[in-house]
């Protein structure tokens, strides 16, 4: 049935597409030409920002029309031109508008019209061409599938500042290989883009610069090549030092690094270059500040939204970048590309793949065996995300004598610190193996472990208990720690119990009764502590349901039926009241309680 309701729905919507939109589209096969051109303008102005508008007409049929009204010898220039900037809009709404455009061959019907002798039509195409290009979805091969296309994109970058501006973009954002470098280089681009640099258009530098750096990327011919191309009497590599002055916006900075970097690897420029060392000397506090910029831009923007963090990921060779920040000299970057790492590190998906693929963990361990706190703080919180149950660099952190480090860490005078470490070691308890569990107690020493459970900081208090209720889990795990340390934990819990605690607090040390209660030899600790057993009573009848629902699992499993010695605990639970207490929770207005409360009776009646 749900199969046979899919057409109509379509049917539908079509319906209301070509009520909307079937007029534009109608206009363009009027035999009035005059009428088909101001059919086009007024498609033109209806599609600007308006996606669904684009859509709709693709549906229609609009974009072959528009090609071929686009290709006619009989159209005017003009009409040619308005049909180019009406697919250069729709190729600016979705992916899937830019597949269509595609799927109709509007490559071809662009490259022929830029043999137009007619200016504005060419940069009408190329206007078009530069958002198709620039697409995730087209393919770079199809700039190069014509041996005839290069060679006249490089004859037409002299005709304006806007044809040098696209075909620069084209270039750089179809340039992905040597294979690519190799045709652009061979067709003239370094001697054709040169003159781009002095341009009075930023745009149009700043798009030659990009030429650049993507020609210059691992290739060594072109990077010997740049090095003594002269413009206007002055050497490249001079023009791209200027370009890192400070006065200069950050992109055009940061891309003429990028070349100089490039140029620097291929061994093109030595890396004592008096034009290279002087600049950075100078300006080494700048660059400094630049790549600080840089970092924290990554790691806020990555921050919150997962989308944003798969890209900077995805960018070429920037988790390189970032993880050879935290060897940098300076201080502040070394923070900056930790904060930028440990927004990254918020990413399940990334921690799985990025960060296990580079081996992030190595460098950051190195960062905490000697930093400053600042970075310690970022850095430990980042390992509390690699420590996380479904990281892969668990392991290999764990063999790196991170329980040591982190032990150490808990010691500290910075509450953050403090924070961060027992919080990392709580991450590294959970669902680990006995071993693990064993020395992370070794480690830490009894001592330490209640020394935190009566810190002043709220925040260590709480991550204590917590890794203490990830240690005190799996039965065998339960009995062997309480056989070891039984007493000074019960203590502590008492302690806690009796303080002056939030709810939070206590309803932790309650679930830790709970779990412990749940060992088979561990849960005698708690009946034969008669002290133990009236908090846990009275904590039964609190105000606050959170605090009653963590007491009634201790209950529930001390009386588990299932279990030796089952009748014994539930006759002296009893005797103590907890049976009427029980009945009475049974009728709690709060359904999980009363819920718990009944499964809790029936071990009774069972």
């Amino acid at each position: 049935m749900a199969c046979l309701l899919e057409t109509p729905i379509r049917m539908s919507v079509l319906s209301e597409v070509t009520a909307s939109s079937r007029h534009y589209v109608d206009r363009l096969f009027d035999p009035d030409p005059q009428k088909v051109l101001q059919g086009v303008i007024d498609m033109k102005n209806a599609v600007i920002g308006n996606n669904k508008q684009k859509a709709n007409l693709i549906v229609l049929g609009a974009v072959p029309r528009l090609l071929y009204l686009l290709q006619q010898e009989t159209s005017s220039t003009e009409l040619k031109t308005e049909c180019a900037v009406v697919l250069g809009s729709l190729a600016m709404g979705t992916e899937n508008n830019v597949k269509s455009l595609l799927d109709c061959h509007i490559i071809p019907a662009l490259l022929q019209g830029l043999l137009s002798p007619d200016l504005k039509f060419i940069e009408a195409c190329l206007r078009c061409l530069r958002t198709i290009f620039t697409s995730p979805v087209t393919p770079e091969e199809l700039l190069y599938t014509d041996a005839t296309v290069i060679p006249h994109l490089m004859a037409l970058l002299g005709r304006s500042r806007y044809t040098q501006e696209y075909i620069c973009q084209i270039f750089s954002h179809c340039c992905k290989g040597p294979d690519h470098q190799t045709i652009l280089f061979n067709h003239g681009a370094v001697q054709n883009i040169a003159h781009l640099l002095t341009s009075l258009s930023y745009k149009v530098r700043m798009q030659a610069l990009k030429c650049f750096s993507v020609l210059a990327f691992e290739n060594p011919q072109v990077s010997m090549t740049l090095v003594n191309v002269l413009v206007d009497g002055e050497l490249l590599p001079q023009i791209f030092v200027k370009m890192l002055q400070r006065d200069k916006p950050i992109e055009m900075q940061l891309t003429s690094a990028k070349c100089l970097t490039y140029m620097c690897r291929a061994g093109a420029i030595r890396t004592d270059d008096s034009c290279i060392v002087l600049k950075l000397d100078h300006d080494l506090k700048h660059a400094h500040e630049l790549r600080q910029a840089a970092f924290k831009l990554y790691a806020s923007l990555g921050a919150n939204d997962e989308d944003i963090r798969k890209k900077i990921i995805e960018t070429e060779n920037m988790m390189d970048r970032i993880v050879t920040g935290l060897s940098e000299s300076s201080v502040k970057v070394r923070l900056a590309a930790v904060r930028c790492l440990h927004s990254l590190s918020r990413s399940v998906q990334q921690l799985r793949t990025s960060f296990q693929d580079h081996a992030v963990w190595k460098p950051l361990m190195k960062v905490l065996q000697n930093a400053p706190d600042e970075i310690l703080v970022v850095a430990s919180s980042m390992l509390c995300n690699l420590l996380l149950e479904f990281s892969p660099s668990k392991e290999p952190i764990l063999e790196s004598g991170a329980v040591e480090l982190l032990c150490g860490l808990t010691q500290s005078e910075n509450p953050a610190l403090r924070v961060n470490g027992i919080w990392a070691l709580m991450n590294m308890a959970f669902q680990a193996e006995q071993k693990i569990k064993a020395d992370i107690l070794r480690s830490l020493s009894t001592e330490q472990l209640f020394r935190l459970l009566s810190d002043s900081d709220l925040n260590v208090l709480m991550k204590t208990l917590g890794l203490l209720r990830n240690l005190l889990s799996t039965r065998p795990h339960i009995d062997k720690i309480m056989s070891t340390h039984g007493k000074q934990i019960m203590q502590a819990v008492t302690l806690i119990l009796e303080g002056e605690h939030n709810i939070e607090v206590k309803e932790q040390t309650l679930c830790i009764l709970a779990n412990i209660a749940d060992g088979t030899t561990a849960k005698e600790l708690i009946m034969t502590n008669d002290d133990i057993l009236q908090k846990i009573k009275y904590y039964m009848g609190h105000s606050h349901v959170k605090l009653q629902l963590a007491a009634m699992f201790c209950i529930s499993n001390l009386i588990w039926n299932e279990e030796e010695g089952s009748q014994e605990r539930q006759d002296k639970l009893r005797d103590m009241g907890i049976v009427d207490i029980l009945h009475k929770l049974s009728q709690s207005p709060d359904s999980n309680l009363c819920d718990k409360a009944k499964t809790a009776l029936q071990q009774y009646l069972a």
